[in-house]
């Protein structure tokens, strides 16, 4: 009996005991994000306020800091999460690129466009839109997403009738587009339309108390992929010194 009960005590220990860590995870995590420090931990507390909403938001930092991560937490805590989440770089295509890939093109209205086809913001229909590094994009390109902004509706290259569409548009950039405003580089308009919400993604320099945290996450991950045992780093690696710059 007194076996019994002893093994009773250490199950319901290993139970607390795994219960608290899984609490502390989740406070660390947030969808597919990973940090303990006081800013990651301000964002974490962003999004859950933000979760309801349907306004535009504007995601900023560094290249590398995770802006589509934020963007698809966003996404999927949302009402939408239902429904697609597209994201795009709008610093990969040129200019005509750009504007058949968001808004579709129609037969013949250039060489090569053999038949209709839809654009992101058509496919994108009821889900979330993610435009990184919206900075890369021309005064003219801008006038067309403002339009969508503004009145929900859209032209297809070469077309003549605009379409309706209902998307929510996550936008991000590495540029400081206060900067471009004043250079007229970037509309003015467009900035205040997108930027209802503002996200500040600190770069890893700014949080080095999650690093060994990250280590770690993707450490497991990695094993986890190869079916192998879950292997931990050396306490020394905490003696480690980053460069804060």
């Amino acid at each position: 009996e007194e076996m019994v009960t002893f093994h009773e005590e250490i199950t319901k220990r290993e139970h607390q005991i795994h219960e608290l860590s899984s609490q502390v995870g989740e406070k660390y995590r947030y969808h597919s994000m990973v940090g303990k420090s006081k800013k990651m931990q301000a964002i974490y507390a962003l999004l859950e306020k933000i979760s309801t909403a349907e306004t535009s938001v504007m995601i900023q930092g560094e290249n590398g800091t995770g802006k589509e991560l934020v963007a698809k937490a966003i996404h999927f805590y949302s009402p939408r999460k239902d429904k697609v989440f597209l994201p795009i770089n709008c610093s990969a295509f040129n200019e005509n690129l750009l504007d058949s890939a968001l808004f579709g093109h129609v037969k013949g209205s250039f060489t090569g466009a053999v038949k209709d086809e839809k654009g992101l913001f058509e496919t994108a229909n009821g889900g979330t839109l993610f435009l990184d590094e919206i900075g890369d994009t021309s005064l003219s390109m801008q006038v067309k997403l403002l339009r969508v902004l503004q009145e929900g509706t859209f032209l297809p290259v070469g077309a003549t009738v605009p379409k309706k569409v209902d998307v929510r548009i996550i936008a991000a950039t590495n540029k400081n587009l206060k900067e471009m405003m004043a250079k007229g580089e970037f509309r003015e308009d467009l900035y205040y339309r997108i930027n209802v919400i503002n996200i500040n993604i600190p770069a890893l320099r700014e949080r080095n108390e999650d690093i060994s945290l990250l280590m770690e996450y993707f450490l497991k991950k990695r094993c986890d992929e190869a079916g192998k045992a879950v292997k931990t780093f050396s306490k020394k690696i905490n003696f480690l010194h980053f460069d804060s710059q």
